[in-house]
């Protein structure tokens, strides 16, 4: 078995989908509108792994939760990006475009080179090797 795709609600699909196109490399597919439920997402594909669905519908409620605190549920996903100087690289990108980081680039106690960031919606991205 393997995770076929994860989905996040977005308020802005434009801007979320031109966010990880530029700094995740990822490819969309064409946009998929249902106007009877007023839906409308977008399947964004990496080099490998899963994919990622944004989705959106105006009347979906904003998250109750502070994108600065941890809470039960998930809590963010990770991209791989093949190695410790890509994840410097990526950060550094990520916070000259202005972009949050709540996690530098640092070896964990489990072994990982990781930094955290969060996307324009305030989503968690993990960018490990």
């Amino acid at each position: 078995m393997k995770i076929e795709h994860l989905a996040i609600w977005v308020k802005d699909l434009e801007k979320m989908k031109a966010f990880y196109e530029q700094f995740f490399n990822a490819r969309s597919n064409e946009m998929y509108h249902n106007p009877t439920k007023n839906f409308r997402s977008y399947f964004l594909s990496f080099e490998s792994g899963c994919r990622l669905e944004l989705m959106q519908k105006p009347e979906i409620p904003n998250n109750l939760n502070d994108p600065e605190r941890q809470y039960t549920g998930i809590i963010h996903f990770a991209v791989s990006v093949g190695s410790p100087e890509k994840v410097n690289f990526l950060t550094e990108q990520l916070r000259s475009a202005g972009y949050q980081i709540v996690g530098e680039p640092r070896t964990t106690g489990d072994g990982y080179y990781e930094s955290v960031v969060l996307d324009p919606e305030k989503n968690r991205i993990e960018i490990t090797i």
